[in-house]
């Protein structure tokens, strides 16, 4: 990746639009991100900071992230002192990853204030920081830290605000003629532009070293400045590229890659790409990391009992052998004796041959019969309980495996209803809440197709059956990969057009087990054919009456259709 003081200066020029637009939202949707909305021109613009280890970033987004019921103490601070103020200016720090809001808001009386939000996009050092720059004293911010852990800058609130050191390097954008070609000589390879000039990564320094190779000194700084500028206004060029094994990102067109996959028409819609889908999936880990534990403990400990139920079905089908040894003894009791350790008898089922049977000496042949017959029965009863035992715990596997799929897949807000399902389905204990809110109807995920026309995913089992069995009318087309655990997929049409059934069978096979596949089989039919037998688990239908296309799953195309 790239995301390096270049590609900060592309997003702070990008984010020039917001200035002197007014901050009318802010959300925190969970630890490491802040949401705010900002009323820039006539245009509401969504902002976001993240302080994510592997994700940090600041951008515009269209993406949307589902906020807590109740929002953080830092969102409270935050909505205090920026809720309502004019963004004076957004600047970089040098050429380092380092961005500060100047933002003049409004106390509790109504008097001009000056804030500053700083943030610092440094990997598992990045900070977002809320500062008085009237008293350079930090208010508050998103991570606390103490001397104990940085002793050269303390992030408290109340502490003075002390801006991160500076590296000592050149800014590139500062640089001119002169002093470019006295270091000129210097410059022969990617390290050597990372070492001397702030804000370049291995990426950028190799771009800069196939663009300037074969130039001499003063074309070589015209087109070192012409690199420089295609990081911001109109020259930008965001795009991904692929160098090697490895899938990089840009401001600018990276023209020593060996392939340009994807160019976008702002940062903002290329970081979404890069980081959107990872991020969200990191916020589902992160609230359902005890759910994955639980369903994979549980899993294994099917998985264990099968064992063990197997091994039990082998000893039981011994049965056979317990009724023939009860026919024989009590066909041949009159020449056994009470007191004798075994019997050895005709088998009268195959001519010619004698079997051994163990007895107990302190019963009469009959009474030994009566045991062997008792045994027969215990051991045929068992094999019916092994049966129903392990046709349930294969399809309790089935029904976990499908619910780690949907997990994995999920948005935060599905999580809930997947706990409340298991809840209700008696796997779980239900979590206990702070007050009992009333039960809210399922949401499924809505998409447009090409045509207009409305599509909607469920992406866990209450959605499933809400959607089906509720929101879709018997004339709908419904569809779902086959044979392979995945979402219910509906179009809200009686006879939808051959694309929006094609990209409908794309949304079902994105959403299904099977999303990183290829041709992937999808059955689709009208919803008067779905049927859900009686009994049956949450998510759980037979259907008739199907058509099956082949289609491969295509995160761009999902983007493309989301509502």
């Amino acid at each position: 990746m790239a995301f390096d003081g270049l590609f900060t200066a592309a997003i702070v020029e990008e984010l020039q639009k917001l200035k002197n637009g007014r901050i009318s939202k802010i959300h925190q949707p969970n630890t490491q991100e802040v949401i705010m909305l900002v009323r820039a021109g006539k245009n509401n613009c969504k902002l976001l900071f993240s302080t994510h280890p592997s994700y940090s970033r600041v951008q515009l987004t269209d993406e949307t992230i589902t906020n807590p019921p109740e929002p953080p103490m830092f969102c409270m601070v935050l909505r205090k002192h920026l809720e309502g103020g004019l963004i004076q200016s957004i600047e970089q720090a040098g050429n380092d990853r380092i961005i500060t809001f100047n933002i003049r808001a409004k106390n509790e009386i109504g008097d001009d204030i000056n804030r500053q939000l700083v943030i610092e996009i440094m990997g598992r050092h990045s900070n977002m920081i809320l500062v008085d720059p009237d008293r350079s004293m930090i208010i508050d911010s998103i991570k606390h830290l103490p001397p104990s852990v940085n002793s050269y800058r303390t992030i408290m609130p109340g502490q003075p605000f002390i801006p991160a050191p500076h590296q000592d390097k050149l800014n590139p954008f500062n640089v001119d003629e002169a002093t470019f070609l006295q270091l000129h000589p210097t410059l022969n390879s990617a390290k050597d532009f990372v070492t001397k000039f702030s804000g370049f990564s291995p990426t950028h320094g190799e771009e800069l070293v196939h663009r300037l190779h074969g130039h001499e000194p003063h074309e070589a700084f015209l087109r070192f400045k012409e690199f420089l500028g295609s990081f911001k206004g109109s020259e930008q060029t965001p795009s991904i590229a692929q160098i090697g094994t490895k899938t990089v990102f840009s401001a600018t067109q990276l023209t020593y890659a060996d392939q340009t996959i994807a160019t976008f028409s702002t940062v903002g819609e290329l970081l979404d790409k890069v980081y959107f889908a990872r991020a969200e999936r990191e916020r589902v880990k992160s609230q359902a990391a005890d759910l994955e534990r639980w369903l994979d403990n549980e899993v294994a400990k099917l998985k264990l009992k099968m064992e063990k139920l197997s091994k039990e079905q082998k000893a039981a089908e011994k049965l056979d052998t317990f009724q023939l040894y009860g026919e024989l003894l009590t066909a041949n009791s009159y020449a056994i004796q009470k007191g004798d350790v075994e019997a050895i008898v005709d088998n009268y089922y195959e001519e010619g041959t004698t079997v051994t049977i163990p007895l107990d000496p302190r019963k009469t042949p009959i009474e030994n019969a009566q045991r062997y017959y008792a045994r027969y029965t215990k051991a045929k009863n068992a094999l019916i309980m092994i049966a129903e035992q392990l046709q349930k715990a294969q399809e309790d596997i089935a029904y976990f495996e499908m619910i780690k799929q949907q997990v994995l897949q999920a948005s935060p807000n599905d999580i809930d209803e997947i706990r409340e399902e298991l809840a209700e389905l008696g796997f779980m204990r239900a979590r206990r809440g702070k007050k009992k809110l009333k039960p809210k109807k399922p949401t499924p995920e809505s998409y447009v197709s090409s045509s207009g026309i409305a599509i909607s995913v469920g992406k866990n089992n209450k959605q499933n059956d809400y959607l089906t069995f509720k929101i879709a009318s018997r004339d709908h087309v419904w569809l779902h990969t086959k044979d392979i655990p995945g979402s219910h997929v509906v179009i809200h049409a009686a006879s939808p057009d051959e694309q929006t059934i094609e990209e409908a069978a794309v949304l079902s096979a994105y959403f299904s087990k099977a999303r990183g596949s290829s041709s992937v089989p999808v059955d689709f039919t009208e919803i008067r054919h779905v049927k859900k037998p009686n009994g049956s688990k949450p998510g759980f239908v037979i259907y008739f009456e199907q058509k099956t296309l082949f289609v491969t799953p295509d995160e761009d195309i999902v983007r493309k259709l989301k509502k």
